[in-house]
């Protein structure tokens, strides 16, 4: 091939990469606000689940508490979780009525599991309601029925347990049979966002 044939080929192989590159830019602008719509909707959804007497939520300067509490529960033995997100649940008066917590584990089978976490101002636990769960199904996706994520609701423990041996205490949730990896990696999450509320938001 002639250096001239080259570098033809060289600057269609360029526009073709242009074109490209700027189609997929323009796919990226139409469908990031639709997708964006979406995730706040199933978020907001997961809000009102797991609070649902909550008249407003309101994220304020909760945000900035995250950091340092990623740092502790980092050493407290939950696994491989982090607090995402945390709001302050209102009441028709404008009062805080407790928090929804956002917490990701990345100890799931399949994945990371990502749970919001109603939590009474007493530290008393709502419920919790999936915004990533891609476990095996049959097994791991067994965690999204409500007879097992209905365990942690009008509970309140500073720790969490999983066992296998059938739950004695409001501490304990039963794991999911054939699934212990999920169940725990559940319960690490619930965890991070019990003592996210719990030590985190007063300091």
């Amino acid at each position: 091939m002639s250096k001239g044939g080259f570098m033809k080929d060289a600057v269609i192989l360029c526009a073709i990469t242009l074109v490209a590159g700027a189609c997929l830019g323009g796919v990226y602008e139409m469908t990031k606000a639709p997708i964006d719509a979406a995730n706040l909707a199933a978020k907001e959804a997961a809000y009102r689940t797991v609070f649902p007497d909550a008249a407003s939520f309101d994220a304020g300067d909760l945000a900035d508490k995250i950091p340092a509490a990623n740092e502790e529960i980092a050493g407290l033995g939950y696994g491989k979780v982090s607090v995402d997100e945390a709001v302050t649940a209102n009441d028709a008066s404008g009062a805080a009525a407790g928090y929804v917590v956002t917490a990701t584990s990345n100890d799931g089978f399949g994945g990371a599991i990502t749970v919001s976490v109603g939590i009474q101002s007493d530290g008393t636990v709502n419920g919790i309601e999936f915004l990533t769960l891609a476990e095996t199904a049959g097994l791991g996706m067994n965690a999204q029925k409500p007879e097992w994520k209905g365990q942690f609701a009008g509970k309140k423990a500073d720790v969490f347990s999983v066992t296998k041996d059938g739950a004695s205490s409001d501490d304990q949730i039963n794991a999911i049979s054939g699934a212990t990896i999920t169940s725990k990696a559940v319960t690490g999450a619930v965890n991070a966002a019990v003592y996210f509320v719990d030590n985190c938001l007063a300091q």
